[in-house]
């Protein structure tokens, strides 16, 4: 009886241990120790590996920051899937030393680098917009710039970073389908007025995610992604997770 007491125990705290679980916990995938900065994404280990962190896109103060935090220091490489890119560099969420908390939340945490929205796993995903959240909310590291949120009226504010990763606040004026194509258009001139593409084949996600895209016109959203456009700017939105719906009344560049 008191063996079958204790075996009952220990599988009750193996399940809460499951339930309770750090997110971003994926299958380790390797360790080393960051002897350089490559890019403001991208870290090179002692052994030559090069390693490009996921998850996040880069500021202004992301590449002294990982300096910062990394250089010299082992860590752990996890992720779903080792395979290189074409580049060669393997993606990875870091943690240094024992830490349950990754590089990237860190760096969103503190406001030097924004979620990028590109990790399918939904806890993970949810953790690290978590950390971006506060760091908004307390207006730390790249977010104290008013300007770190473009607002989709002033379109030629966001047509000066095209090619840059932004994050963009706006109300919905209306949704357009043309050909395999989906325009949620913040402005009233299509041509010239800020407008997010979702193409065919990513409708189902927002459909499975409560999100059906006829349903957002006259919504107030935050979106995130690279700056595309020559009339008016643009963004092509790949995944559901750029895109958050914002409070009725919540005012455009607020930081929740």
């Amino acid at each position: 009886m008191t063996q079958r007491l204790h075996l009952t125990v220990a599988f009750l705290l193996v399940a809460g241990q499951t339930a309770f679980a750090a997110p971003c916990q994926f299958e380790a995938q390797g360790e080393g120790r960051v002897a350089g900065i490559v890019d403001a994404r991208s870290v090179r280990l002692d052994d030559g590996r090069e390693v490009r962190l996921t998850g996040i896109e880069a500021t202004a103060t992301t590449r002294q920051a990982l300096t910062t935090l990394l250089v010299g220091r082992d860590v752990t490489l996890r992720s779903t899937d080792d395979t290189p890119d074409r580049y060669g560099r393997q993606g990875a969420l870091l943690f240094v030393g024992e830490s349950e908390t990754s590089v990237q939340a860190m760096l969103l945490a503190q406001g030097n680098a924004l979620v990028s929205a590109e990790i399918p796993d939904k806890d993970c995903a949810a953790a690290l917009t978590s950390s971006e959240a506060e760091a908004r909310r307390q207006k730390k590291g790249n977010w104290a710039d008013p300007s770190a949120i473009k607002n989709a009226e002033s379109p030629d504010d966001i047509l000066a970073g095209i090619g840059r990763f932004m994050v963009v606040e706006g109300k919905v004026l209306s949704v357009r389908q043309a050909g395999a194509m989906t325009y949620l258009n913040f402005g009233r001139n299509w041509t010239r007025g800020f407008a997010v593409i979702i193409s065919k084949r990513t409708v189902p996600a927002f459909e499975n995610a409560g999100m059906p895209l006829k349903s957002l016109e006259s919504r107030r959203l935050r979106v995130r992604g690279w700056v595309e456009g020559t009339a008016g700017p643009r963004i092509d939105v790949l995944r559901v997770g750029q895109i958050e719906l914002l409070g009725a009344n919540e005012p455009i560049g607020v930081r929740p």
